[in-house]
């Protein structure tokens, strides 16, 4: 992403707020894995969004026509010292020349600075509630300015969060974005042929999700989310991410994994059988979920509402649990009860974006929200035939099915951009014995 991307987004950000505005924004803290080990880091998502920066123990400052420039960053000075253990960082110079700063300031400053950048403003707006030690520090440097207000200076008098409008611009991906995200689709999808041109009986399910660590750090990419890789009845277990077990002839293994790339996420699930053939059974199930996400994915388009293509799956999915005698009744009744949810608990979709659960709001004004262009989700049917279900005939015990694509809305129909993954059986059962 060049830096004109983040510029642009910074603009909008500061039309929306108003001259009246100011924008404080902390980065990610660092997180302690156990004793002086820590996880490694990645930068939080709004904070990214706006700057494309990187390192921990940095502040943004949006402060909408102020005459000395309107994008200040705090963020560490260099230390050479520091810099031989952990590498390089940008200091104030590379915060202005790499990140587009007007200015930059040393984070150990910010007390003694950050005050006079919020005189005169009228909202401070901010993710408030999710960095309890930054809301502190707001609140401390408004007080400040508050107790010297009979000296003639203006504190501002509302806190905003910043979540509204922010989360509506990343809702809606720019071309950069969507470009970024059909990068982080193609190389999860190479993932995913891989790990069933590999599977079969014996191995353990930490061996197949070893795969996707290759390929995706190949790439320069990570894991968007802890992988799910479930074998059997590991597969009906909706967020299973243990992946220790022998995987067993006969049985179907369920992979949910994405990779990330440069903060952007894919999201894709598979199923198909350990030993590459499905049984007759499973061929069954797996039918119906397909016929689902392909009458979800039709659904997706621009003017539908969110809820439309949920609506659209669980018919296909319930009509299908009639057919098999798993559920006995009139389908528009039985969804109605909701009887299909031993069988399928979640809905068929989220927002895709910098997060795997990405932002924005799913209703409007009470009513599921229109799907517009550039939006992306994901649509993943399921059915989760557990063994603990009562009164299930055995042979349907521990067939768990779901298949997952990341969907852009579009003008006119619906782009999938992780389709070079097989999912008809046929070219899965191809790919397999290949």
């Amino acid at each position: 992403m060049n830096q004109e991307e983040y510029r642009r987004r910074r603009a909008e950000l500061m039309a929306l707020m108003g001259s009246g505005g100011v924008a404080v924004l902390a980065a990610a803290p660092e997180q302690v894995r156990n004793r002086d080990v820590h996880y490694p880091y990645r930068q939080d998502s709004d904070f990214y969004y706006l700057t494309g920066f990187a390192e921990p123990d940095a502040v943004l400052v949006l402060a909408p026509g102020r005459d000395q420039g309107e994008f200040i960053l705090f963020n560490r000075e260099r230390d050479p010292a520091r810099e031989v253990w952990d590498g390089p960082r940008a200091g104030q110079d590379g915060a202005c020349d790499d990140y587009g700063a007007d200015d930059a300031f040393p984070i150990d400053d910010i007390d003694e600075i950050l005050p006079g950048l919020l005189e005169g403003r009228q909202k401070v707006f901010g993710n408030l509630g999710q960095n309890p030690d930054m809301d502190q520090m707001l609140f401390s440097w408004v007080n400040q300015i508050r107790a010297r207000s009979r000296l003639g200076v203006r504190a501002p008098d509302e806190f905003v969060s910043l979540e509204h409008l922010l989360h509506e611009m990343r809702l809606i991906k720019s071309a950069a974005e969507l470009a970024q995200m059909r990068s982080a689709a193609v190389v999860a999808a190479e993932a995913h042929r891989r790990a069933m041109q590999v599977c079969r009986p014996g191995l353990f399910e930490y061996q197949v999700e070893a795969e996707f660590h290759a390929i995706f750090r190949r790439h320069g990419g990570e894991h968007a989310y802890p992988p799910i890789v479930g074998g059997g009845r590991n597969g009906c277990i909706l967020h299973y991410i243990d992946n220790r077990a022998e995987l067993q002839d006969g049985d179907l293994l369920l992979i949910d994994a994405g990779c990330e790339l440069d903060c952007y996420a894919s999201d894709i699930t598979r199923t198909f059988p350990v030993n590459g053939r499905f049984t007759g059974e499973q061929r069954a199930v797996y039918e119906i979920v397909l016929a689902a996400q392909q009458a979800a994915i039709d659904a997706t388009r621009a003017g539908d509402h969110w809820n439309r293509p949920h609506e659209e799956a669980l018919k296909v999915l319930v009509r299908g649990l009639v057919d098999l005698g798993l559920l006995n009744g009139d389908v528009d009744g039985l969804i109605e009860q909701e009887a299909y949810r031993p069988f399928y608990m979640h809905r068929t979709g989220h927002w895709l974006g910098m997060d795997v659960h990405d932002v924005g709001d799913y209703k409007v004004d009470g009513h599921w929200r229109e799907l517009e262009p550039g939006m992306v989700v994901t649509v993943e049917p399921g059915l989760y035939i557990a063994d603990s279900i009562p009164e299930v005939p055995e042979r349907w015990h521990n067939i768990g099915v779901r298949i997952e694509d990341d969907v852009v809305v579009g003008r006119d129909r619906p782009e999938v951009i992780t389709d070079a993954v097989p999912k008809a059986i046929a070219d899965i059962e191809a790919l397999m014995a290949s």
